[in-house]
């Protein structure tokens, strides 16, 4: 995966927006304490986090044509970033 591709991770799922944001809180709350990230700031369509270093992750939903638009940037929690996109049921037909 190029570093852009990493630093910045986009997936279409059919769960709800607000679903998606209590999934990701829930997620980067419980993970390995190297890894793990704390709630920073919420609003109705993104929220971020704070992890090692004061590194930012942030997650953005948005509607989308069968389901939801999921966006996340981050710089050093790359890997997780991923296995939080790849929990999300995919909208089928979508890549």
């Amino acid at each position: 995966m190029a570093p852009s591709q990493r630093t910045l991770q986009e997936h279409r799922t059919t769960l709800a927006p607000d679903a998606v944001l209590a999934q990701a809180k829930s997620f980067f709350a419980r993970r390995n304490p190297l890894y793990a990230s704390f709630l920073d700031q919420e609003g109705p369509t993104h929220c971020t986090f704070r992890g090692q270093g004061g590194e930012e992750l942030v997650i953005a939903v948005m509607p989308a044509e069968g389901g939801t638009r999921v966006t996340g940037s981050t710089y050093l929690f790359d890997m997780q970033l991923a296995r939080f996109m790849s929990t999300l049921p995919p909208v089928e037909g979508v890549a």
